[in-house]
């Protein structure tokens, strides 16, 4: 029998519409009161009435995050009945020249805290909330049933379960061990290393976004700016274009797109390979080009950042303008959940006034299908991006 938690008079709005959040302040009361970090119960309104099920823990600001809306499942079926439908859907729209992609991703697909990817016969799992971390075993053995991979293996890091009260767990949870996957994308081969590589080994949530960046590289000069492993590098080398620049402060990331130009037949001196700062090198550089990629890391990682986020996004991109040759285009992206959808565009536009030049908004971009967000959680929206073509 699961506990309950009831919220107070007029604070089941958010709930009622879809968003899986429930803040500390909107809790009355508990019951039992010794709920413990990770448990379930059912959220319930103020009379009484069940809102669905979530996970508690009193340590965070979000005290609860839900897991099901209604009660049309039973707890113990929750975990299987959301990854089979995770997969049904990315059934319908994953390309067959691909085989990594998100399979599931968080409140997005109805299990908090959790995020599952795929890299061909390899599936990472990341638990990020301490409700995420009592579904460990149960999350394994419904891959292993309904997936069968190679190997399963956990990469759970990050603030995120700092906040939680948890330390930073890796482990192989089935089959045998990996450091690395050659995996996939667009028809394009790209190495994944487990080990060293972010989130989970690589930036699965640009994957349709690169697709875009090769359908505008035919025939022309490319930068690849915070190039991480090489996708956006990869992509338009694979769409024809004449040069690429790809430019990265880490030796290991410069590393990764030598190993995938190698992997995709290009030649050596395909693409120049740049050890250093992003905006030094657009600053410093002079040279102009066809297709300007910028994908930095987040600037604001909480709300006391977005100021400051602000101005760099500014600078960024006027520097960025700048280096785009006229008739050219830049894809700009902000993964930061601070600094946002209209936040992100104000402070693009800024960064044209700054750099006195002209350019046409033809997408707002974002991550793809396999990155779903529910449609009451607009927090749950991180990856902004904007694909501008210079009016020459």
């Amino acid at each position: 029998m699961i506990g309950r938690i009831l919220l107070k008079k007029g604070r089941d709005g958010p709930v009622r519409g879809g968003n899986p959040w429930v803040f500390s302040q909107a809790i009355a009361r508990l019951e039992p009161t010794t709920l413990a970090p990770g448990e379930w119960a059912e959220v319930c309104d103020a009379a009484g009435d069940v809102l669905g099920i979530g996970y508690y823990n009193p340590a965070t600001t979000i005290a609860v995050r839900m897991i099901e809306f209604g009660r049309r499942l039973e707890p113990e079926a929750i975990v299987e009945y959301r990854i089979r439908r995770a997969l049904e859907l990315r059934r319908r729209f994953i390309r067959s020249d691909t085989d990594c992609y998100r399979l599931l991703n968080g409140e997005g697909d109805g299990l908090a805290g959790v995020v599952i990817d795929r890299y061909g016969e390899v599936m990472v799992v990341q638990l990020l909330t301490a409700g995420a971390e009592l579904m460990r075993d149960r999350i394994a053995a419904v891959l292993d049933d309904v997936i069968a991979p190679r190997t399963i293996l956990e990469r759970s890091q990050g603030a995120v379960r700092r906040q939680e009260g948890l330390a930073d767990r890796v482990a192989v949870l089935a089959g045998e061990p990996a450091s690395e996957a050659i995996v996939s994308e667009n028809g394009i081969r790209i190495a994944v290393d487990f080990e060293h590589g972010q989130k989970t080994g690589y930036f699965l949530d640009q994957r349709e976004n690169r697709l875009i960046a090769k359908e505008l590289a035919r025939d022309s000069r490319v930068l690849d700016a915070y190039c991480y492993a090489g996708g956006f590098t990869l992509a338009a080398l694979a769409g024809g274009a004449r040069r690429a620049v790809a430019v990265d402060t880490s030796t290991r990331a410069l590393a990764a797109v030598r190993r995938n130009l190698e992997l995709n037949g290009h030649r050596a001196d395909a693409c120049e390979l740049v050890h250093g700062d992003a905006p030094r090198y657009l600053a410093g550089g002079g040279a102009q080009f066809d297709l300007v990629v910028i994908d930095p890391p987040p600037f604001a990682r909480s709300l006391k950042d977005v100021a400051r986020a602000g101005h760099l996004y500014v600078e960024l991109n006027a520097l960025a303008m700048r280096a785009v040759a006229p008739g050219g285009h830049l894809m700009t992206f902000s993964c930061s959940v601070h600094f946002g959808g209209e936040d992100f565009v104000r402070a693009v536009r800024i960064a044209q006034a700054k750099a006195q030049r002209n350019f046409r908004l033809l997408r707002r971009l974002g991550p793809g299908p396999d990155h779903p967000v529910m449609l009451g959680h607009a927090e749950g929206e991180y990856l902004t991006g904007l694909l501008l073509a210079d009016l020459g």
